[in-house]
């Protein structure tokens, strides 16, 4: 399918000197009012004008057309109209000589252009400003044009890369930008480079420790000492990206550079994290496999659980590399259901779980364990799971990280043992899921009709269990501490 480029796109132009050179325009430039480099300004658009004062109605790189009809007399008045027009940002001031009117080039104008260093070009009679306009019109179709199959052999060459590993990506996008390039991870590690300064200025660094700290969508961009434009991004969009990418070179990056540069990005991140996954799994489980339980390391990781919601997850959130990405771990396990359980470093914002149950996961954030206490999380996700579905809302376990420190794990299994036992056996001998109806019982604070529609169960049903319940425990559960004590007695189960 072929893209249509938008002529007005700001980050599509041509040079000055495209225009400038077109024969049949026939325009001439005058000499005393081009600086250096002034025929490498772009130009974004032709437009005609006969205002006193058009400075108000321009956006900034224009050849900005006149006739001169409303030109002051007074060389003064002049010298305000050219400096308003430079202060505007256009590229150059085209002046069109008409028989009659001015069949010459107005000295005071000449002067003008000259002290303000704007561009002046002479249109001959028989040059229409129409044919001006669009001759910059088709030149910008153009190079939008050149712009658009650049960008598409270059995603089609950095994919291929893709598939050699990071080295040979990063040097990929090295060559189509003409850059060096870096791929940053935590604490300015590179990940992969080619050709980038070792260790990275100062510069650099400040710029991505502001792109960290940053929200959203976004890049950044500094000016090195020597010259060096660079731009820096997440190999993601948002703003949690871990990883970022660093280009420079000497000259500006144009739109089309910084749509490579998105592709190539993207790219890296996919592949380095494929990579860093596939090894990190790998030297855990044979590390686990030979016995080695400290592996995982010392900090404190979180269990996220998630079950379905309402219709549940579609086909493309139900798998594992969609869930894998919105939890940024690769230590997820699906199972029919579906639910799913992983295992993260931080735990994921109110906003993120709000984001997975909009897309069919009810989730549910764990307390904070030591990884040698992780298999202990069960019995809190199995509760708090069942909490979140009498609320329909996600929930994230707060304040009883310190409630567990003061109960000998031990100790805690055992009074759970002990308090659940009876009814346990009774599941045991006639499946009668007394033990799955006080979880849910409870968690809908003791609502039948609730707790029956969650069991598929009628609510007389419910009735007779919680029956059967306070009779095997020997327990009124009409009392809050017999009630709190089973909670936790699951809890800790």
């Amino acid at each position: 399918m072929t893209q249509s480029h938008d002529p007005f796109d700001a980050d599509v132009n041509v040079p000055l000197r495209a225009v400038v050179g077109n024969p049949e325009l026939a325009l001439d430039p005058v000499v005393e009012t081009l600086r250096p480099g002034a025929l490498d300004a772009p130009v974004r658009w032709a437009h005609v004008s006969e205002l006193l004062d058009p400075a108000p109605y321009l956006l900034g790189a224009e050849l900005l057309l006149t006739a001169g009809v409303n030109l002051p007399v007074e060389p003064a008045e002049i010298d305000r109209y050219v400096r308003r027009l430079a202060e505007s940002g256009i590229s150059a001031l085209g002046f069109g000589l008409t028989p009659g009117a001015y069949e010459t080039l107005p000295p005071p104008l000449r002067a003008a252009c000259a002290r303000h260093g704007l561009p002046l070009l002479v249109v001959q009679p028989r040059t229409p400003f129409l044919a001006i306009s669009r001759a910059v019109s088709v030149a910008l179709a153009e190079a939008g044009q050149r712009e658009q199959r650049r960008i598409a052999i270059a995603r089609e060459a950095l994919t291929r890369a893709a598939g050699e590993g990071l080295g040979e990506l990063a040097g990929a996008l090295a060559g189509r930008l003409g850059a060096w390039v870096a791929l940053v991870g935590v604490d300015d590690v590179l990940a992969a480079d080619h050709g980038a300064p070792s260790p990275l200025p100062a510069e650099v660094r400040e710029l991505l420790a502001t792109l960290r700290t940053g929200r959203g969508i976004r890049s950044a961009t500094t000016e090195l000492a020597d010259g060096t434009h660079v731009v820096a991004q997440p190999v993601y969009p948002q703003a949690t990206a871990s990883h970022l990418v660093v280009v420079g070179r000497v000259a500006r990056f144009d739109g089309a550079d910084r749509s490579i540069l998105s592709v190539g990005a993207a790219l890296l991140g996919l592949a380095g994290r494929a990579g860093s996954d596939a090894a990190g799994l790998g030297a855990t489980a044979t590390a686990l496999l030979l016995g080695e339980t400290g592996v995982i390391g010392g900090d404190e990781r979180r269990v996220v659980a998630g079950i379905a919601y309402r219709r549940g997850p579609n086909e493309v959130a139900a798998r594992y590399d969609w869930l894998r990405a919105r939890l940024d771990t690769p230590l997820v396990r699906l199972r029919p259901g579906p639910r799913f359980t992983a295992i993260v470093r931080e735990a994921p914002e109110i906003g993120d779980l709000d984001r997975l149950r909009a897309d069919g996961w009810l989730a549910v954030v764990g307390s904070p364990v030591p990884p040698a206490r992780l298999p202990e999380a069960a019995g809190e996700i199995e509760l708090l799971l069942t909490r979140a579905a009498a609320l329909e809302r996600p929930i994230v376990a707060e304040g009883t990280a310190g409630l567990d420190a003061l109960i000998d794990p031990g100790a805690a299994a055992g009074f759970a043992a002990q308090a659940l036992a009876p009814l346990r056996e009774l599941d045991r001998k006639g499946d009668r899921e007394l033990v799955g109806t006080l979880r849910t019982w409870l968690a809908h604070h003791g609502g039948w009709d609730r707790t029956a529609a969650e069991l598929g169960v009628h609510r007389n049903s419910v009735r007779h269990r919680i029956g059967q319940i306070e009779r095997a425990l020997g327990v009124d559960l009409a009392d809050p501490e017999i009630r709190m004590r089973l909670w936790f007695a699951l809890r800790w189960a």
